[in-house]
C-alpha cells in the first residue's frame, strides 16, 4: 500500500512496473528515471529520508527543516519570493518545486554541473554563504541529537543495514531518496491526456493546452515533455539537453544585465550570452507554487502570462523585452484577454491534488 501513496491510488498494479533500480510505480508516459547506482532506491530509505526532511534537528541551530522552505501542500515550495535560512541568512532564489525531480537534468536555478540529488542536498545542508540549514561545524551535535532519539533506531537501520546510518554519506542518501520518490502525475492534464478522461479538463483549459502546444503561444519549447519542463532526462537520454533560458526577465542597464546577485549561467561559464539564463522549471502544481520566477519577483500566474505575453518584463529599471540576450523563444504573443485565461486555465489543470496531499509524503513527526 505505501508505493500505491506515492501516486496517490489504490491499486499499484494501475501503474507500469519499474525496473528494481527505481522501484517505485512509474506514472502513465514517464520513462526509468536515473538513479545512482551507490544509492539504489529502497522504501525503507525512502522512509528514513522522509522524517529526516521535517525534523528541525537537522539543522546547525535546531530550528528549521528542509520541510521549512518545501511545504507539500505548496508542491514543496514556501508561498514566498525569497525564503530564509536557519540563521535568518536570506536565500537570493526562490525555493523550487520538488515535484518529479528524478527526473531533472541539472538541480538548483543556474548550476550545470550539479546533476544528481546526492550533490544537489549537499548545498543547503552545508552551504556557508548564505547558511541554509547550517550543518558545517555542528555535524557530532546533530547526529548525538538523532541517535538519542528512539524513533530513528528502526528506521536509520532498516535503511543502511550494513553501514553507519548517522554519517554523512547516508543521511544524504536517505534525503535523495525521499526527494526521488516525491512523484505527481494525478492532475486533470494527465487524466485527459494519458487516460483519455475528456471530461477531466474544462473546456477553457482545453482550449489553453492549444495554445499553450501551439504555434502562437510556443510555450512547449521550453516547457515539454511528461514533466512540462527542457530540463528532463532518464535512462533513455542520450546526453543532456539544454535546459537554460533568458526569458527577458530583467534589463537593468538596457544593455542586458540581470542584478548582480542573479545573473544566471554566467556565474558558471564566464560567458556574456549566458547572463540571465536560468533552468525552465516544471509547471506540474504551478498554480500553487507562487511567486514565481528564480527571484520570486512576479507574483501571480497573471503577471506570468502577461510577462510572456509582451516578450518580457516591464521594470523601472529596464525593458527585458528588449534584452539582447533574451531567448528568440520569448516574443510578443499577441493573446487576447481570452487566450490568456484558458492558458491560465490549462496551468490550473495542472494541480495534482493527490500530490498535495499525499499521506506518504507528509510530515510523519505530526499526528493525523
Amino acid at each position: 500500500m505505501l508505493l500505491a501513496l506515492f501516486l496517490g491510488c489504490d491499486d499499484p498494479e494501475e501503474t507500469s512496473a519499474a525496473s528494481e533500480t527505481w522501484l517505485l510505480p512509474l506514472p502513465e508516459g514517464f520513462p526509468e528515471p536515473i538513479v545512482p547506482a551507490e544509492n539504489p532506491a529502497t522504501p525503507e530509505k525512502f522512509e528514513y529520508g522522509r522524517y529526516l526532511f521535517y525534523d528541525a534537528r537537522l539543522s546547525g541551530n535546531g530550528t528549521q527543516a528542509c520541510a521549512g522552505c518545501h511545504d507539500p501542500a505548496l508542491a514543496f515550495t514556501d508561498g514566498v519570493a525569497l525564503p530564509e535560512g536557519s540563521t535568518g541568512d536570506r536565500i537570493p532564489r526562490n525555493a523550487m518545486a520538488l515535484v518529479n525531480v528524478a527526473w531533472q537534468a541539472s538541480y538548483t536555478w543556474s548550476n550545470p554541473l550539479l546533476t544528481t540529488l546526492e550533490d544537489q542536498i549537499l548545498i543547503p545542508m552545508y552551504n556557508d554563504v548564505p547558511i541554509e540549514l547550517g550543518m558545517s561545524g555542528h555535524e557530532d551535535e546533530i547526529r548525538a541529537r538523532l541517535e538519542s532519539d528512539t524513533v530513528y533506531t528502526p528506521l536509520a537501520t532498516a535503511a543502511f543495514p550494513d553501514d553507519d546510518p548517522y554519517e554523512r554519506a547516508s543521511l544524504v542518501y536517505a534525503l535523495a531518496t525521499y526527494v526521488r520518490g516525491l512523484v505527481s502525475a494525478g492532475s486533470a492534464y494527465d487524466r485527459y491526456t494519458y487516460q483519455q478522461d475528456r471530461d477531466a479538463m474544462s473546456a477553457s483549459a482545453v482550449r489553453g493546452m492549444g495554445l499553450f502546444f501551439g504555434e502562437q503561444a510556443e510555450c512547449y519549447h521550453c516547457h515539454s515533455g511528461p514533466n512540462l519542463t527542457a530540463s528532463f532526462v532518464s535512462t533513455q537520454s542520450a546526453g543532456l539537453p539544454d535546459s537554460f533560458f533568458n526569458t527577458g526577465l530583467y534589463n537593468e542597464d538596457g544593455a542586458g544585465a540581470y542584478p548582480v546577485e542573479n545573473q544566471g549561467l554566467i556565474e558558471f561559464s564566464g560567458r556574456d550570452e549566458d547572463m540571465g539564463r536560468f533552468r525552465v522549471p516544471t509547471l506540474r502544481n504551478v498554480a500553487v507554487t507562487a511567486p514565481y520566477m528564480h527571484d520570486g519577483s512576479v507574483a501571480t500566474l497573471d503577471e506570468v502570462i502577461d510577462n510572456y505575453n509582451r516578450g518580457g518584463t516591464l521594470r523601472e529599471t529596464g525593458d527585458g523585452a528588449t534584452n539582447p540576450y533574451k531567448s528568440a523563444l520569448v516574443h510578443e504573443l499577441g493573446l487576447t484577454d481570452s487566450d490568456k485565461a484558458d492558458i491560465k486555465a490549462f496551468l490550473e489543470s495542472l494541480t495534482d491534488e493527490a500530490f498535495l496531499t499525499n499521506e506518504a509524503f507528509a510530515d510523519p513527526w505530526v499526528d493525523p
